[in-house]
């Protein structure tokens, strides 16, 4: 079968990386595509490895699509006009214009005649955004069953722009990453549809977790946000937690690991608020530097305004550290407040800056408590052989292979 992913191998997609590898495990053989992904600087070499494996759709430019799409045409003229007429359906009230989605078509014949060529019958995409359409418009080809992965939040933002309810329609199957999204998806069908979305966890390997005997609590007042610069992980909001906590006379200090387009935002609030010294924006980090930055610290900070279901809260947890985050989608399934950290309110600064005093001042005794919990939670949710296997019974249930 195969995977298609807007954007591949990427550091924040090492979940997908992982998901692949343990299907792989399981039996099943994959072939990688993805638009883009095929210049970025990669560290890892795991990621590098997955990018010779990987077949990219826009890396030859327009000439290759534009050939593609005419031998679909003149080969297949009937599925041609079916898959053009869903392309311009999906581009009504989109939030792109109708050239975007022409563009997904074209990467759906290229997609097509690839798997044509090799025999795969089903292509598997993740997130419910452009990769689904281009998994869509390729099934619409003939001979190629599509199915996908819905992570949120913008799925949950712009579900009519976005036509999630159409693209689940035709899919054979879709996967929630949570509870709290599969219900999201199912606001948009029908009841008899509903057992057509399953949950299927984003998942860690055993090399994210450290020996639970030798988890053992930073006495440091070092938190960590990890995470792109962006308005929905609200870094603004724990800056300013951070500001309260000083004035409160409570030691705190606050690494940013992560880059993106608030970053001028949030560096203006640092300097507004004069909390320069205790607040550090590394930009962008690889994975090792991530669980570097998450041993060191007392506890990982994560007060999103909305979400999906964080992958990194399960690696802060499988490294045996306590979080404390917004009680908002799919979180409140994964974190159990008192237990694992500390939930609060989304946007609400006064929750935030009490959890985190709260955090700051518990003992190590407590915050190795939490943390042993809270690896033990991640270790019984999401391991990958579990989540591959629930995608291999999937794939055999609609006929992949």
């Amino acid at each position: 079968m195969a995977y298609l992913v807007n954007e591949y191998p990427k550091v924040s997609h090492a979940f997908i990386r992982r998901e692949i590898l343990a299907v792989e495990a399981a039996g099943v053989e994959v072939l990688r595509f993805a638009a883009r992904g095929w210049d970025a600087v990669l560290v890892d070499a795991d990621d590098q490895a997955e990018r010779r494996r990987t077949t990219y759709l826009l890396q030859e430019g327009l000439g290759p699509l534009l050939a593609a799409t005419a031998r679909a045409a003149l080969t297949r003229p009937r599925a041609f006009a079916r898959a053009l007429a869903a392309a311009w359906r999906l581009a009504r009230r989109a939030d792109r214009p109708l050239p975007y989605h022409l563009v997904y078509l074209a990467q759906g014949c290229a997609l097509h005649a690839a798997l044509q060529r090799a025999g795969v019958r089903h292509v598997h995409a993740h997130f419910g955004t452009n990769s689904a359409e281009v998994a869509l418009l390729c099934a619409a080809l003939g001979g190629v069953r599509y199915s996908f992965t819905v992570h949120g939040p913008e799925e949950f933002d712009k579900p009519e722009a976005l036509h999630l309810a159409q693209k689940v329609q035709r899919a054979a199957f879709v996967a929630a990453i949570s509870q709290f999204g599969r219900s999201q998806i199912w606001r948009g069908m029908a009841p008899a549809g509903w057992a057509k979305v399953n949950v299927v966890h984003c998942a860690l390997g055993p090399e994210s977790f450290v020996p639970a005997e030798q988890i053992q609590a930073q006495a440091n007042h070092k938190l960590v946000c990890v995470g792109r610069l962006c308005p929905q992980k609200a870094q603004v909001l724990l800056i300013d937690a951070v500001a309260a906590l000083r004035g409160r006379g409570i030691p705190a200090e606050l690494v940013l690991a992560g880059d993106g387009e608030m970053r001028a935002d949030v560096e203006a609030r640092i300097a507004a608020l004069g909390v320069g010294p205790w607040v550090q924006i590394t930009g962008w980090v690889d994975a090792q530097r991530v669980r570097q930055e998450l041993l060191g610290a007392r506890a990982l900070a994560l007060p999103s305004f909305a979400e999906g279901l964080p992958v990194v809260l399960m690696e802060a947890m499988a490294l045996g550290r306590p979080v404390v985050t917004s009680a908002i989608a799919g979180i409140p399934e994964l974190v159990q407040d008192g237990v694992h950290g500390w939930l609060v309110p989304a946007g609400d600064l006064t929750a935030l800056t009490d959890a985190l005093a709260a955090c700051l001042s518990a003992s190590p005794e407590t915050l190795t408590r939490m943390g042993v919990a809270g690896q033990a939670r991640v270790a019984q949710r999401h391991a990958v052989a579990t989540s591959a296997a629930r995608l291999v019974a999937a794939f055999e249930k609609a006929g992949a292979w």
